[in-house]
């Protein structure tokens, strides 16, 4: 098995379409210009690479650092490293320097493929990179045994056989964005892209005549091995919700895509430039949004730009996914007035081959699975999976892995997804919040998501984030807003704004206890997807300054 014969079966019989296309805006022409490398082009350059790699001294097994943009040249350098059993490594470039220099050191990389900066990091931090043997860059300049991609692309030799391995060996580590906690990597196996890259294309029905536009470059690699055209859309992937809108909105017009796909902030600055210029998408079926809870709102604001397609939510996690799915028609039909009504978010029915569970909430270790760890139906627990698509384990990590899995029974293990949820009477899941978002008073529990949408009901409010105060077991609730108009309010002005909101909010049972309302300019967020709120980081703010 290796996930890289995907792309050369396709490479053999549609050798003459477009595998991925790069924008570069001429401004002489006020217009893009497209390059692009066919399956077969694709295919050949990432055999070059393989050789090259080879040559260089890397070998199956070796971890090897990839820091390169979205680009050709990524696609074939990810597909080149699988070819070898060479473990590319990935790791978001914006979790800060303390956080990327730790994952760095832990994946004990023996080869760096990357952009000029990071090579300049590794003069900075020499014992951060102590175990690099190879280095590539992507920039004109190099020194020492640094080879560039450039040359490597001189390479004479057109063809190697990719190797073959057990399904369970490692393909590549990615490493969490430690939105929640500290980034972990993730081991995934040749079986677990396989599988992945399988239900993806049965989920939503894709075949090799759609075309992808990825929002979150990693997600091409399956687009690729469906044998879908993958085309890079103009903008930074590691600032999803600084993007342009314009500039993706064109790139759609231009490449006419049916299938794009990343972070809810991406889709919400396209869904509100597309409204206010009366534009639509008609050439899209598909918008698969994922990363973290997608507001009813934007489902909304999507219906009447996508003439012959919808939204879908795809819910799971870099260590499993998908998870479950849901369509935005669907949402808006059957479940948006009871997410608005404080009942959580829908994320669908679990995907097929997926078991979901929920459990009682815990935070101590479970060795082995049993129905006692059950919750009653429909009551509010802990979502854990089993899947061939779940990782069994987190890279040198064992503590993290043995309190992430459960054994069950003949070797099969029931991932921890760390969020909370319920499943109805009709088989749907719901999704609450994160565990460790969850605000424990003396008398009660409450969870984000059912708490936050009463007061998202107010007019002026953007976003809502509950906080507890305190101690769990005596934390007081709190519920911080972001304002539709980035107003932080003063005198009367904002006590009749709070007066309006905790109106709305005694009238429901689990926010009438919620007296505390503070007001924040923008969220912080998580550094990948620019969407999860960092509720520890708001209540950490809080209290700094109640006691300063």
């Amino acid at each position: 098995m290796n996930i890289a014969s995907r792309l050369s079966q396709f490479a053999k019989s549609t050798p003459d379409k477009r595998a991925v296309v790069f924008p570069r805006f001429n401004k002489k022409k006020h217009a893009y210009d497209y390059s692009a490398l066919t399956f077969k082009e694709l295919d050949i350059l990432s055999n070059k690479f393989a050789l090259q790699l080879l040559k260089l001294g890397l070998k199956s097994g070796d971890n090897t650092l990839l820091f390169l943009k979205p680009s050709l040249d990524f696609s074939a350098m990810t597909f080149a490293l699988f070819k070898l059993g060479v473990v590319p490594v990935f790791i978001d470039p914006g979790m800060g320097i303390t956080n990327l220099l730790k994952c760095i050191k832990e994946s004990g990389p023996v080869g760096l493929i990357a952009e000029k900066q990071i090579h300049f990091l590794k003069y900075l931090y020499p014992s951060t990179f102590k175990t690099v043997k190879m280095n590539v860059t992507n920039g004109s300049f190099s020194w020492g045994k640094m080879i560039s991609i450039a040359k490597m692309k001189q390479e004479k030799i057109q063809s190697i056989t990719p190797s073959q391995f057990s399904p369970d060996d490692t393909a590549a580590i990615l490493f969490t964005s430690g939105g929640t906690g500290t980034p972990k990597g993730v081991i995934y196996t040749h079986n677990m892209f396989d599988q992945q890259t399988s239900m993806l294309q049965n989920l939503y029905q894709l075949t090799n005549n759609d075309i992808d536009m990825p929002g979150f470059p990693l997600f091409s690699l399956f687009t690729i091995a469906m044998g879908m055209t993958s085309c890079i859309p103009d903008m930074d992937p590691t600032k999803p919700g600084a993007c342009n809108p314009k500039k993706i909105v064109q790139n759609i017009i231009d490449q006419k895509p049916t299938f794009v796909a990343g972070s809810p902030a991406i889709w919400e600055r396209v869904a509100d430039y597309c409204l206010e210029a009366h534009i639509t998408l008609p050439t899209i079926k598909y918008v698969v949004m994922f990363g973290a809870p997608v507001s009813v709102k934007l489902h909304r604001k999507f219906k009447p730009l996508l003439p012959n397609g919808t939204t879908y939510t795809p819910y799971g996690a870099t260590e499993a996914l998908p998870v479950s799915n849901i369509s935005g028609s669907f949402v808006l039909k059957h479940t948006a007035q009871l997410t608005d009504e404080g009942y959580g978010t829908c994320i669908g029915l679990p995907a097929p081959g997926v078991e979901v569970k929920i459990i009682k909430i815990t935070d101590e270790v479970i060795e082995q699975f049993s129905t006692e760890l059950e919750s009653p139906k429909a009551e509010v627990g802990e979502i854990i999976i089993k899947a061939q698509i779940a990782s069994r384990e987190y890279l040198n990590l064992p503590d993290k892995t043995h309190e992430a899995k459960i054994a069950d029974t003949e070797n099969t293990f029931w991932h921890r997804m760390g969020d909370l949820g319920y499943i109805d009477s009709n088989g749907l899941l719901w999704f609450c919040g994160r565990k460790t978002h969850m605000v424990i008073t003396k008398n009660d529990i409450l969870f984000p998501i059912p708490c936050e949408a009463i007061f998202n009901k107010h007019p002026a409010v953007r976003r809502s984030a509950l906080v507890g105060l305190g101690v769990p077991g005596k934390q007081i609730p709190a519920i911080v807003i972001e304002r539709k108009d980035g107003q932080y309010l003063s005198g009367k002005a904002r006590s009749l704004f709070e007066s309006e909101l905790l109106a709305v909010s005694k009238k429901y049972n689990h926010t009438k206890d919620i007296q505390k309302i503070y007001l924040s300019k923008f969220f912080p967020v998580d550094v990948r997807h620019n969407i999860k709120i960092d509720r520890l980081k708001l209540k950490a703010e809080i209290e700094h300054h109640e006691i300063n």
